[in-house]
């Protein structure tokens, strides 16, 4: 149980990003359409946080998920939203900058 709460809070042990990627992970930018136009992660989703609860089925609950947005507070939000809505494997990537070194 500490380990799932250590998880939600997002101080579990750090994950390969590069390798989720590469097998299959999602990157969902929820930075809105204007900043996503200006520069994004190849392959990634744009889904703004304020409409991600709209565009969750969008989604595959059984592939993970990396979050991101400009700075990492937003992609924190949209890591809890999809938890709370049954997605298991979530992590937040942080700076969509910082995933570039990933693009697919």
């Amino acid at each position: 149980m500490i380990a799932t709460i250590k998880k939600m809070l997002g101080i579990a042990p750090r994950v390969d990003l590069g390798t989720l990627i590469a097998n299959g992970g999602v990157i969902v930018d929820v930075r809105t359409p204007g900043e996503y136009a200006g520069g994004h992660v190849k392959g990634s989703v744009n889904m703004p946080l304020d409409s991600l609860r709209n565009h969750i089925s969008k989604l595959k609950k059984d592939k993970p998920v990396i979050t991101c947005c400009a700075s990492g507070m937003r992609s924190a939000s949209a890591k809890t939203i999809l938890i709370n809505n049954g997605f298991a494997e979530v992590h937040n990537g942080g700076s969509w900058y910082n995933l570039k070194k990933y693009e697919k």
